[in-house]
């Protein structure tokens, strides 16, 4: 029986084959790291810079002045805004009951450089809703400027949300001043209970703008890496959100209640002391103001995320400047820190231009 011999098993086509020394890896061209030259490099363009990103034109919608007088408010924004300037909310915050419909009417019937879109009047939740409104609030759609509310909360009661159910019935903005207590549960909860109430009707058609929201009480001895993980800024996040699924909210960007007057940005020269002491004061004060940013930033970033840009509204009055922890704030220093705010991150033009005039358009009635 013949044997049959099987062929040598062929060598791997690796054997043998292998190059001594580092395998040569392919090398990509230059032009696969830089946008094409062929006229679409527009595609690739950088972020705009902080410093050149600026509202196009400016709403002020909080300006407490009780008397009706602007000239304070001028005399602080007048050189930082300029002729972008296109109309402020007038708050009558503070001013005695019985001076408000004369104050109203002065306003109503004088001229005005700067155009106002609407006046605030105080009005009183605790009360409930008004049985004998006075003169002023008997049509809200067709005064000029347009009459809405301005009122504070502490604490839900049937007699706050009686009086807010009325306000949004009869077609009233009305803007509250938070004065709860957010620092815990049950002042979040009490804010949550009145507007739920309140908007329950159908027949509550009237907005609502909120401060002392964004940014909210805070204590500047609390570092920025312990804010990110303490429960009171998570409580924000969540709440923040649940804000936001009330139609026809919004929310006022105001001078916040930290204990201490809004940096200026960039600060003024000193008149007095050497260049050295000069330049130390200047590093200083920048230090403050980036540290008030980083902080404004953290509160705009989930403020942003359940409202979107359409439903913030810059303003430069405090919420409650009569209260002791509100120290006073200068409306230029202000708007260039709430501007540097937003600008750094990241947004568009349009973004600057919803939050800094158009939305404030939009809630009060304004014409473009």
């Amino acid at each position: 029986m013949s044997t049959t011999t099987l062929p040598p098993t062929p060598k791997s086509p690796s054997v043998g084959a292998r190059r001594k020394g580092p395998k040569q890896l392919p090398k990509l061209p230059l032009s696969a790291f830089t946008p094409p030259n062929t006229g679409t490099s527009e595609q690739f363009p950088l972020a705009p810079s902080p410093s050149s990103l600026q509202p196009e034109q400016i709403i002020d919608a909080h300006v407490i002045a009780p008397s009706g007088d602007l000239s304070t408010w001028r005399s602080q924004s007048g050189q930082k805004f300029g002729d972008r300037i296109k109309g402020v909310v007038l708050s009558l915050h503070g001013a005695p009951s019985a001076e408000v419909e004369k104050v109203v009417q002065q306003v109503q019937s004088s001229a005005s450089s700067t155009p106002i879109l609407a006046i605030a009047v105080p009005f009183s939740l605790e009360d409930g809703a008004p049985a004998a409104p006075p003169s002023y609030l008997s049509t809200p759609s067709s005064s000029k400027p347009a009459i809405v509310l301005s009122t504070t909360f502490k604490d839900s009661s049937p007699a706050a949300i009686e009086a807010l159910a009325w306000a949004l019935s009869q077609g009233f903005t009305v803007n509250i001043d938070v004065q709860s207590d957010l620092q815990a549960e049950s002042g979040w909860d009490a804010l949550e209970e009145l507007l739920t109430k309140a908007t329950a009707s159908p027949e509550a058609n009237g907005k609502i703008v909120l401060s002392n929201i964004l940014p909210p009480p805070d204590s500047l001895a609390l570092p920025i890496v312990k804010l990110l993980t303490h429960p009171l800024y998570r409580s924000y996040q969540g709440h923040t959100a649940s804000l936001s699924l009330f139609a026809n909210l919004f929310i006022n960007f105001l001078p916040p209640a930290w204990g201490a007057p809004t940096p200026p940005t960039p600060p003024p020269p000193s008149a007095e002391g050497s260049e050295e002491s000069k330049e130390k004061a200047a590093r200083l004060e920048s230090k403050e103001a980036k540290e008030w940013k980083r902080r404004i930033k953290m509160y705009i970033g989930p403020t942003v995320e359940a409202f979107g840009f359409q439903r913030i509204l810059f303003g430069s009055s405090p919420a409650a400047p009569l209260t002791a922890s509100t120290p006073a704030s200068n409306a230029a220093d202000w708007f260039e820190l709430a501007r540097e705010s937003f600008a750094e991150l990241g947004v568009e033009q349009d973004a600057i231009d919803a939050v800094f005039a158009d939305n404030a358009r939009q809630v009060y009635g304004a014409s473009s």
